[in-house]
């Protein structure tokens, strides 16, 4: 047992910038073969672009996931650079506010699509070839693969402009228990990582001239600081190595203590 991805191959989605982009670059810094996947091609060439020329074991691709087409391309793409897939890491998310009492928002609709779907989808997708890799190599060991789905403390939280978003990100994490046990005999695990405030790309942004919601972020949170891309990068490596075999159907939060707390604080990002 270990924490060595060396030589794993990774699908992450959601990886042109931010969390996405962290996790990726986290993982192919630590030797395993990467593929970026993200719907913004400028962005994923800028991010990614001459490292996939200098390094052989990265690649990205560029495409809408929620297209069931698009994720068969993926995986096909995967699978011509790498000829195998080892690790998901769902973390194409989007973050929408929504009001509560408009029938006519589409947001949940459109947050359950993106957010949960999409992430199934890949998960049912992905773990079909993994189960085809095992069968085919004889593969009697513990581990046939790990999927991880990034989650939010907000899906057993709630925040009046985010009933959206909580509710895709509550469905994702029974999802990803239902998955768990499903893929369970087939060596498969799944698990899922809610985190709170990150310094992602959008979040730098807000808080750029808003020092009064960092200080609220920070105040809500009893480490007193808001994570770093790579803090969540690290834990996500923990739960697709080895170190983690006996882990599955698992929510693991990432939050500083913030849902320790009793109050309700500013939305999470």
């Amino acid at each position: 047992m270990g924490f060595s991805i060396q030589g794993k191959t990774a699908i992450v989605t959601g990886s042109a910038n931010g969390i996405g982009l962290a996790i990726g670059r986290h993982f192919a810094n630590k030797g395993a073969n990467v593929m970026f996947a993200d719907m913004d091609e400028a962005q994923l060439k800028a991010e990614v672009g001459d490292m996939a020329k200098k390094e052989d074991n990265v690649q990205f691709f560029a495409g809408d996931l929620r297209e069931r087409l698009t994720q068969a391309n993926l995986l096909s793409a995967t699978i011509d650079a790498f000829d195998r897939v080892d690790i998901l890491v769902n973390a194409s998310r989007q973050v929408l506010t929504s009001d509560p009492l408009n029938s006519e928002d589409d947001a949940v609709e459109q947050l359950l699509q993106q957010n949960m779907l999409t992430s199934l989808r890949m998960t049912q997708m992905v773990a079909k070839r993994m189960i085809k890799q095992a069968e085919k190599e004889g593969n009697d060991s513990n581990s046939a693969g790990a999927i991880v789905n990034l989650s939010s403390i907000l899906a057993t939280r709630t925040h009046p402009d985010l009933l959206a978003f909580s509710v895709s990100a509550a469905a994702l994490d029974q999802m990803t228990r239902s998955m768990a046990v499903a893929l369970a005999p087939n060596h498969i695990r799944v698990n899922a990582l809610a985190f709170g405030s990150v310094m992602s790309c959008s979040l730098k942004d807000t808080l750029k001239d808003n020092r009064d919601f960092r200080n609220d972020i920070e105040s809500h949170t009893p480490m007193g600081r808001i994570a770093s891309p790579t803090e969540v990068a690290e834990a996500v490596h923990f739960l697709v190595s080895d170190a983690a075999s006996f882990m599955t159907g698992q929510i693991v939060t990432v939050d500083g203590g913030r849902t320790l707390l009793d109050t309700v604080a500013a939305p999470a990002h």
